[in-house]
């Protein structure tokens, strides 16, 4: 799909799409309000898996954009929907925070140390020593490795923090086994996201701030590419890669319907 005009859903990342730096991005309350006047069902996504979507939700209220809860779609929930497929009812060792172990308990999993199914590592501002020990170890007792998203370092104002892709190469040669990873940029992560709002790749649009994550999962999932340059993408940035989106925009701002001009006639 190339014309815009055919997009009845739609997708979007969140940070440099619709926030910068818990500041609006211009013309974002006004973009979600479009969808919600139009009935569009839309969902914001985010490989962060630190946070439950109430908690977004709460943030993004605070920076001024309404966002219900039902409308997030996080790599956590991603993840929990994966393991679910894979084995319903199972149980986990899970190394992350609240939105990574909310979403495992309301699939249907078990929080467990011993001989779990699955070795999940999420986002955490708090790795220890001995929870990544465990985790190798039930890794090589035969548990399966999930990983939330590939994500090697997370921003702070003091610098770039080790995040999960980073905590999960650690593991991987400690262990020599690679993990399965559910998050952006694969496009697993968008396919459970249509599947939860009853979207189709053909009539489905996706706004991203990043080549390497938010547009090659677009294109892969068969989604409407939309690139908007308030993220960290640039056209020095854009020419590093062999593909392209759909379209490269400012920002979501020129997502915006325009008004009707009045005829003088």
């Amino acid at each position: 799909m190339s014309d815009r005009s055919e997009i009845e859903c739609w997708l979007t990342d969140m940070d440099g799409v619709l926030v910068h730096e818990n500041r609006p991005v211009p013309g974002a309350s006004e973009l979600l309000q479009q969808w919600r006047d139009e009935g569009k069902p839309y969902l914001v996504l985010t490989n962060n898996s630190i946070f439950t979507p109430r908690d977004l939700s709460a943030r993004l209220r605070a920076s001024g954009l309404i966002v219900p809860e039902e409308s997030i779609w996080t790599s956590a929930l991603a993840t929990a929907d994966f393991c679910k497929s894979q084995m319903p009812g199972g149980s986990a060792f899970v190394v992350g925070e609240v939105g990574l172990t909310t979403a495992m308990h309301e699939a249907g999993f078990i929080m467990t140390e011993t001989a779990p199914d699955f070795v999940v590592v999420g986002e955490t501002r708090n790795y220890s020593f001995d929870a990544i020990t465990k985790a190798i170890r039930l890794i090589g007792a035969g548990a399966r490795f999930i990983v939330t998203n590939p994500d090697a370092t997370g921003p702070s104002p003091e610098g770039p923090l080790p995040a999960t892709g980073a905590i999960a190469a650690l593991i991987t040669k400690a262990t020599g086994r690679e993990p399965y990873i559910v998050g952006k940029p694969n496009p697993m992560m968008f396919r459970s996201a249509m599947n939860k709002i009853g979207a189709h790749s053909e009539n489905t649009g996706m706004i991203g701030d990043r080549m390497d994550t938010d547009i090659i999962a677009g294109i892969e999932a068969g989604l409407h590419t939309v690139l908007v340059l308030t993220g960290i993408s640039d056209q020095v940035e854009i020419d590093r890669y062999p593909f392209r989106p759909n379209e490269i925009l400012n920002s979501v701002a020129d997502l915006l319907a325009k008004e009707p001009v009045e005829s003088d006639l």
